[in-house]
């Protein structure tokens, strides 16, 4: 079984460290790039974004990036924006897949959200083939009904898990 460390992206070394991560040959459609999710970032402040490096010892193998803890009245202020804790971005470097990265991490981001008070984690993920709603499926998460541009949101209750 993989285990991973979230590590804090805030240097210039880190970030060029995180770019390096790289999508596997057809997953654009479903997952942005590190670059995209850092713009999105500055692009959406109120979606409270927060990103780490995955790394497995001293090797980066991914990133992840969620919305920490939108308060409440901005919610209900932007319907747009899914949260409190909201799983925005997960990328397992295209060389690291299928080891036991994706599930490692988010056990790791659940273990974080749960640190601070969170319930519940969301995510949304686009249906098609090689998309990655059936390992959310398979982590625990159940579909909402929901749908946030164009993605059915999923819910994982943490305190079932």
């Amino acid at each position: 079984m993989a285990t991973v460390e979230l590590r804090d992206i805030v240097t210039e070394a880190d970030r060029a460290a995180a770019l390096t991560v790289q999508r596997g040959q057809g997953q654009e459609e479903f997952v942005a790039s590190v670059q995209a999710s850092f713009d999105d970032a500055v692009a959406y402040p109120e979606a409270c974004a927060r990103y780490w490096g995955v790394y497995d010892g001293p090797e980066i193998v991914g990133f992840a990036m969620i919305s920490d803890g939108i308060p409440e009245d901005v919610l209900e202020a932007d319907l747009t924006l899914v949260g409190p804790y909201f799983l925005w971005r997960l990328l397992i470097d295209e060389r690291h897949q299928r080891r036991g990265y994706g599930t490692a991490t988010l056990d790791a981001v659940v273990a974080y959200v749960r640190s601070r008070g969170g319930r519940t984690l969301l995510t949304s993920a686009h249906l098609g083939e090689g998309g990655p709603q059936p390992f959310y499926l398979r982590y625990g998460f159940v579909l909402t009904g929901r749908i946030v541009e164009e993605e059915p949101v999923l819910e994982l209750d943490l305190a079932g898990r």
